[in-house]
């Protein structure tokens, strides 16, 4: 793997869900054994330097930022989707000809050997974006990989979209992606907010790819439960048995 990796961890929300306002913290702050989501994320990005991390910030951003010097920080306000996160670190990423990780703070069960087999994998496929399915039995909310007969990457439908055919795909979309940096910029300057949420959202950017005819590609690792993101309490006690008991 080369070293020409940046990786933009998006840790912006508020954790409504969660009802972190009652704790005074953002939600990649809530602490799961002992300490902040965010912190167990960015353990398993150790093998690239602080300075080619960026965080995106957004609700209460002084307690991240505080709490993770000698990161570099972008700012998003307001909190407008996926898409205008990762719009919001464009000075950090113009100029740069290499890969671009788009992670979450607030997954903190993805091993870091997942990202570099991710990592892998798109710059082994000269990929313009490589996004990164999970296999996982659990009933989860996240969007379906729809592959064609031959088993290339056709596009992401969302659950709340998915025909009871589509359920049943249990190859499951994370919305974490690598993208060539340039494609990537290019890309967000042609991103739209038309939907019923007014949000631009990361995940379009794929299939926008694809139909400009750019190499699309998928690296699915099985990660069972660690697949989890938190977004309640339940969630948040469930990983905290995870990282617990390891």
């Amino acid at each position: 793997m080369n070293n020409n990796i940046k990786a933009v961890v998006l840790a912006a929300g508020k954790g409504t869900r969660l009802h972190s306002e009652k704790f005074n913290l953002p939600k990649v702050m809530r602490l799961a054994a002992g300490r902040p989501l965010l912190s167990w994320v960015l353990d398993e990005l150790e093998f690239l330097p602080k300075e080619n991390i960026v965080l995106v910030t957004g609700y209460m951003h002084e307690k991240v930022e505080e709490a993770f010097e000698g990161y570099p920080f972008a700012l998003q306000e307001p909190q407008l989707g996926t898409g205008h996160a990762v719009m919001c670190a464009r000075e950090f990423l113009e100029g740069f000809d290499g890969s671009v990780l788009v992670c979450y703070g607030d997954m903190p069960l993805i091993p870091g050997s997942v990202y570099r087999e991710l990592l892998e994998h798109h710059e082994n496929n000269n990929c313009l974006c490589t996004i990164l399915a999970g296999i996982s039995d659990m009933d989860l909310p996240y969007g379906r990989i729809v592959r064609d007969e031959n088993g290339g990457f056709v596009k992401i439908v969302e659950d709340r979209d998915c025909t009871e055919q589509e359920k049943l795909i249990r190859e499951l979309n994370l919305g974490i992606c690598v993208f060539h940096g340039p494609t990537l910029l290019k890309e967000l300057d042609n991103l739209t907010c038309a939907n019923s949420q007014s949000e631009y959202y990361l995940t379009d950017i794929p299939e926008m790819i694809r139909k400009n005819g750019g190499k699309i590609d998928v690296y699915s690792a099985e990660l069972g439960e660690r697949i989890i993101g938190v977004n309640t309490q339940e969630q948040l006690d469930m990983v905290e048995r995870c990282l617990t008991n390891g």
